[in-house]
């Protein structure tokens, strides 16, 4: 758990740093002859950078999660997040080299993008392999909440350093954080090498399964509907997050004319709520189901976009840390606490690695990586005003409607059967022969194994519908 949740943490400080460095100091660092409102969009633009990396990334680095282990693969994410990070850091500005200063920031986004693809995915993954049905989306939730954690960490790492004076923080202090990543890393590498591979995959492997050859492939041609639905169903959390912990602090420093330690204290006590609330919702959703839980999330974060912005504009401290926090706490919360269980259930051991990560990051780089660079557009658009903003997060709620898609309880098999193991199943189960001659052709058979009881009365002991799927030869 602790090596699954260390990584993750370093993926989010390291996004949520340069979120808050995009908002309060790139623009000036990196950009410094365009205007504010264009210096603005164009450090946003940076950002959203790392996200078009991610799924080539998830696809990559999953495709050898699936084949050769989760343990490799989670070590490789770590590492060039990690680096990434430092090297960022340690950048020369654009008053130093010019051009090539802005060129080196956008490549080092995207080797941070492409490691970051495949951590959070790898994370849920091997967890969900480890972890009972009836307690998986608690455990699932703790690397979801662990994003809130590395949010907790780079605003208090920025807020520390914005009591820097001006000329001090442009100069050498906004490095810092950055740097001092390098000990997080450390950390985690000591940690993952420690690692054994998922009980799943060891079985996998155990029973003479082949690997996919090439698990994008199989995945998109045995489950799109399951990765379209895995792509709508993180829209909304993706557009919350992404307003909360990246544009807001903009909108609070440069629009509203507040002071940086506002915004900043604000992300820090609604990153907090999320550390709390993601745990408590997760074993709502082992209670009640994952979908209902999603769902009243997005719900949540629909009704609150127009009051959010009200309490921003207020300028009162108070009510903005009020707000950021109801966002983080409740609407973060909840669907963070019921996703890691809900995309893993999605996909079978063999290609669940690349499976949750193609979801997740086509997702990524369609809302996530945009909004902060779209919401700057908008009230820039609207002349200051952030209702047209609050009007896009509604909107990209109305996808997780797409949870409803997936019937709730009925978990997809584990892993998929070889067929001699498959054909003996049906021979147990009808009582004739099974043909196991690979040279004479065989109807193909798939266990499946769904739930007979709610999840929420599930309990030891409960029997189980076995489904068999035949195929013509």
């Amino acid at each position: 758990m602790a090596a699954s949740t260390v990584g993750t943490i370093i993926e989010w400080y390291d996004f949520a740093l340069y979120g808050a460095a995009s908002a309060l100091v790139i623009n000036e660092l990196f950009f410094p002859t365009a205007g504010p409102v264009i210096g603005t969009l164009a450090a946003f633009a940076t950002f959203a950078v790392g996200f078009f990396a991610r799924p080539l990334g998830g696809v990559v680095i999953g495709h050898y999660g699936d084949r050769l282990g989760r343990k490799p693969a989670l070590i490789f994410t770590v590492v060039l997040m990690g680096l990434s990070t430092v090297l960022i850091g340690l950048l020369p500005t654009y008053e130093q080299i010019g051009v090539w200063a802005p060129a080196l920031l956008v490549l080092l986004r995207l080797l941070q993008g492409f490691g970051a693809g495949a951590e959070l995915a790898g994370a849920i993954t091997y967890i969900a392999e480890y972890t009972p049905a009836s307690k998986r989306a608690f455990y699932t939730a703790i690397p979801n909440g662990a994003t809130a954690a590395g949010l907790l960490l780079a605003t208090g790492a920025f807020s520390i350093i914005s009591f820097l004076p001006e000329e001090q923080l442009l100069s050498w202090g906004w490095r810092l954080p950055f740097v001092a990543s390098v000990v997080i890393l450390l950390v985690a590498i000591f940690i993952r090498q420690r690692l054994q591979e998922s009980p799943a995959f060891r079985e996998e492997l155990s029973e003479g399964e082949d690997p996919p050859r090439l698990p994008v492939r199989e995945v998109l041609a045995d489950r799109p509907r399951d990765v379209l639905c895995g792509f709508l169903s993180v829209s909304g959390h993706n557009a919350n997050a992404y307003v909360l912990n990246t544009f807001a602090l903009s909108y609070i420093t440069a629009t509203l004319g507040l002071a940086q330690g506002v915004g900043l204290l604000a992300l820090f006590v609604a990153a907090g709520a999320g550390i709390i609330c993601a745990p408590l919702f997760s074993m709502l959703a082992d209670r009640i189901g994952r979908r209902p839980v999603f769902i009243g999330g997005a719900t949540f974060i629909a009704l609150f976009a127009f009051p959010f912005f009200y309490l921003l504009d207020t300028k009162s401290p108070a009510l903005v840390v009020l707000a950021m926090t109801l966002g983080y706490g409740i609407g973060f919360g909840a669907t963070s606490g019921a996703q890691g269980a809900f995309l893993s259930e999605l996909f079978e051991t063999r290609y669940r690695y690349t499976g949750i990560s193609l979801a997740r990051e086509l997702n990524g780089v369609a809302i996530a990586g945009p909004t902060p660079f779209i919401a700057a557009a908008l009230v820039a658009l609207a002349g200051g005003s952030p209702w047209f903003v609050a009007i896009y997060v509604i909107f990209c709620q109305s996808s997780r409607s797409s949870a409803s898609f997936t019937p709730e309880g009925s978990t997809h098999p584990s892993r998929i059967p070889s067929k001699n193991s498959a054909t003996r199943a049906w021979s147990a189960v009808s009582g004739e022969q099974a043909n196991e001659d690979p040279r004479r052709p065989t109807s193909s058979v798939v266990v499946r194994r769904t739930e007979s009881t709610p999840r929420a009365s599930r309990k030891a002991g409960d029997q189980f519908e076995v489904k068999l799927c035949l195929a013509g030869p």
